[in-house]
């Protein structure tokens, strides 16, 4: 055995030696705290066989980590021993990486430096999340500086999108990669600002959140309708069959960029629909060119249990058509007047569905369904629905108009509504293979 001890190489092992130990305040027991690292080839059994020998010796597991980067092993283990059975636990632990082939390095901790760690769990936590067509090292050296600057440490990094092929035509439209990370930021709206310019340099997009349990935990999720889960202003649609395409157009460009009230524009605009015959409604909304993703989305969202509503300045005929298309719970929307002989009237129904009704649905779903306003999450692109956003415990700027997206906390421009998901924390793992075994139709 003593000529074997010898064959360890020099390079596979690091001890670094130390003097730092502790009394344990029980029995009087010299204790040391040891961090070891272990990097390699991953293959099943590596973890369960270095446990073993610290089982046998009884150490105390004080922290664990393990990440697996294209099948290699990176692994940290801090554990907490006696004096008389660290030098045991080292050659053990030796042999058996030196068996199974990987690196191991010991490192000693000490006791206030163990301290101060734990200490620091109540330090605020955030994460960053990146989505774009293709994540390249530019984005991430450009976050990672940003982060540092702000005084944020990295703590973990993961890949929310699945594994990425060499051949570009077999990849996933989308990228993403998340970052948590602790500290507290020295100037949280200059950070946010340095991430909306970045974002338009590096054609990306970033989520900054407070990592909470209610990040974790949403249940309730509002979209417009118009521009957002479809590619149209519908009334455009409708207008442009009446022939005052252009008309219309313009009031609804106008009021989407906040320049006129939401109100006195929709009153304008379905004014000049008067005469249209409804039976053009069916083929529009047969015909509705639907936004990249939202197919995907809609699955995963009800997968996850989420409520799904539409809170829209448009029309309920064209509400209801994709609530029955994508089964969604909830559909709040404008009525339009017809008359005995199928014409629109000119005039609509009811209360107009504007930013601040928005705001109130919002509530009110969040009340039936008895959840938190920081348990929900709105979707939209105009300036009618900057209120929702900001009631919202997530709101979600898609593919916004410039005010929107540089009011709005979160924006999305650059990926499909599916996006959405890696916002919310969720890896493709999480549902894939239930999306395509058909669980849910």
């Amino acid at each position: 055995m003593m000529e074997e001890k010898n064959l360890v190489p020099e390079n596979r092992a690091v001890i670094t030696h130390s003097d730092e130990e502790h009394n344990d305040a029980a029995t009087g027991d010299k204790r040391k705290l040891i961090l070891a690292t272990i990097q390699g080839e991953d293959r099943p059994g590596v973890t369960a066989s270095l446990m073993e020998i610290l089982a046998k010796r009884n150490a105390f597991i004080l922290d664990i980590g393990q990440a697996d980067i294209h099948n290699n092993l990176n692994l940290g283990i801090l554990f907490e021993t006696t004096e008389a059975d660290s030098g045991d636990i080292f050659k053990d632990l030796l042999y058996r990486a030196y068996e199974l082939d990987v690196a191991i390095r010991f490192n000693p901790i000490s006791p206030e430096n163990y301290t101060e760690w734990v200490n620091a769990q109540g330090k605020n936590r955030y994460i960053i999340t990146v989505v774009a067509r293709k994540i390249t090292a530019e984005m991430l050296a450009a976050l990672a500086d940003e982060a540092a600057a702000q005084g944020l440490n990295i703590d973990n990094i993961r890949r929310l999108t699945g594994r990425i092929p060499l051949d570009e035509g077999q990849r996933s439209p989308n990228a993403s990669i998340e970052f948590s990370m602790r500290g507290t930021p020295l100037n949280v709206e200059k950070l946010q600002e340095k991430l909306v310019d970045m974002s338009s340099q590096l054609n990306m997009d970033i989520s900054f959140q407070r990592e909470s349990m209610f990040r974790r935990m949403r249940r309730v999720i509002c979209f417009d309708m118009d521009s957002t889960l479809i590619q149209t202003e519908v009334i455009d649609e409708l207008a442009a069959r009446n022939g005052v395409g252009d008309k219309v157009k313009a009031i609804t460009e106008r009021a989407m960029r906040g320049e006129i009230d939401f109100k006195e524009s929709f009153t304008e605009r379905v004014a000049l629909l008067k005469g249209l015959d409804i039976n053009v409604m069916e083929d529009i909304a047969e015909n509705l060119p639907m936004t990249e993703g939202i197919e995907r989305l809609m699955k995963v969202l009800k997968l996850m249990g989420y409520k799904i509503a539409i809170l829209s300045g448009g029309f309920m005929y064209f509400g209801t058509y994709i609530q029955r298309k994508f089964g969604i719970d909830y559909v709040y929307a404008n009525q339009l007047e017809v008359d005995e002989n199928g014409k629109l009237t000119g005039h609509y129904i009811g209360e107009i569905v504007d930013s601040r009704r928005k705001a109130e649905l919002l509530k009110l779903i969040a009340q039936v369904e008895k959840v938190d306003l920081m348990q929900t999450v709105a979707v939209g692109d105009g300036a009618n629905d900057l209120l929702m956003l900001q009631t919202a415990g997530l709101g979600i700027a898609f593919h916004a108009k410039p005010k929107v997206k540089a009011e709005a906390e979160q924006s999305l421009s650059f990926v499909g509504l599916d996006g959405i998901l890696y916002f919310l924390g969720y890896k493709d793992s999480h549902f894939d293979e239930m999306l395509a075994q058909s669980y849910i139709v």
